[in-house]
């Protein structure tokens, strides 16, 4: 699993650009930027959608205020849910969406969780992490899959000031 210290491995995302699904690699995302990064085992899902990402859509102001240039949330599902996704949550055009659709991001940082015993398939853990320049200052990762409290925004936000 990933630590704080290391850098982010090389891997590739999927965003939605003006034309359609584009790629986006890991050094595009967060090389010379300080950006909060957050996951969730799955778009639409109860904790996902009324806890996790309300989190971070209510507090972006929050988050810039204290020198973060960018907040992006990963799932491992395809740009097309994740965009809708953002949509429905308030979240677009103030979070990256960052598409892990086979789940190859989640495996290399060690955070991908097998959740077919509940019809989920390979998914991401649930974690927030402060990345500076690719590398990685805090990582709050959720021992429960349902829970959303250590990868709060709130908790993050609180520990952004220590960590930068």
């Amino acid at each position: 699993m990933i630590n704080v210290g290391d850098k982010l491995p090389d891997a590739k995302f999927t965003v939605m650009g003006p034309d359609g699904p584009t790629p986006k690699t890991v050094a595009e995302v967060f090389a010379g930027k300080k950006v909060a990064l957050f996951a969730v085992p799955g778009a639409y899902t109860p904790t996902c959608s009324n806890k996790h990402m309300p989190g971070f859509v209510n507090r972006v102001d929050e988050l810039k205020a204290k020198g973060i240039d960018a907040i992006a949330c990963t799932a491992v599902n395809d740009i097309f849910v994740l965009t809708n996704w953002a949509k429905d949550t308030g979240a677009a055009g103030k979070i990256e969406m960052l598409a892990d659709g086979s789940g190859d991001f989640a495996k290399a940082i060690g955070l991908d969780i097998d959740l077919s015993g509940f019809g989920l398939g390979l998914r991401s853990k649930r974690y927030a992490m402060l990345v500076d320049d690719g590398v990685v200052n805090v990582l709050n990762v959720e021992d429960s899959p349902p829970v959303a409290e250590k990868s709060s925004a709130e908790t993050l936000c609180s520990m952004i000031d220590r960590s930068l």
